[in-house]
């Protein structure tokens, strides 16, 4: 019986997907570029000027931005202590079948390059 004795572990990286270089506490870095929160980062699209301010009074309308990049999983990040945003967003998102993940800045950054080498359909929403 032959057993496989080596695996390739190395991640390829998509180099054209947006990626966060650096963050403050309340922006980040994207290429050579900073933006400051509130902001919405996918693969391939930064929404700079989006009217949240923060979790408690997000609602579709605010959320839209984001849904239209069509995500599976949303990283909404915010400065620490980090809130949940109401009931009523998370069962819209549920409904959508696309998951919500709510963690401070950094972690929230760090997440999201994570998911984005990974080629998955994350949308990182920064609020201030």
């Amino acid at each position: 019986m032959a057993y496989r004795t080596e695996m390739k572990l190395t991640l390829t990286a998509t180099t054209d997907s947006h990626l966060i270089r650096s963050h403050g506490a309340r922006d980040v870095v994207i290429g050579e570029a900073t933006h400051a929160a509130p902001l919405i980062v996918g693969a391939h699209a930064i929404v700079t000027g989006w009217n949240a301010r923060d979790s408690a009074t997000l609602d579709a309308a605010q959320m839209a931005p984001v849904l239209e990049l069509d995500p599976e999983v949303v990283i909404l990040g915010m400065p620490a202590p980090v809130a949940w945003p109401p009931a009523a967003l998370r069962a819209l998102l549920g409904a959508r079948h696309v998951g919500l993940e709510v963690m401070e800045f950094g972690a929230a950054c760090r997440t999201y390059n994570v998911l984005a080498q990974e080629d998955r359909r994350v949308v990182l929403a920064l609020l201030p």
